[in-house]
């Protein structure tokens, strides 16, 4: 039995099938970006993207959660 996942990477199925991405694709594209702020990320991939803000947000959220942590 898997967990079901918790925080930001709960909305990462839905993000997948809506956006038509792979997760690690979407990360990727955070980590290029010259922008480093969440809300800078967040803003951008909304406009240049079209991902939905609480999307947006999640994989923002998550993305740098894990760059801390390494």
């Amino acid at each position: 039995m898997t967990a079901t996942p918790k925080g930001p990477a709960s909305y990462f199925p839905s993000i997948e099938k809506k956006y038509g991405r792979p997760i690690t694709e979407w990360k990727d594209l955070i980590r290029s970006s010259p922008l480093t702020k969440h809300m800078e990320l967040v803003t951008w991939l909304k406009a240049e993207h079209g991902l939905g803000h609480g999307h947006a947000n999640a994989l923002v959220a998550h993305t740098l959660a894990e760059d801390t942590v390494k």
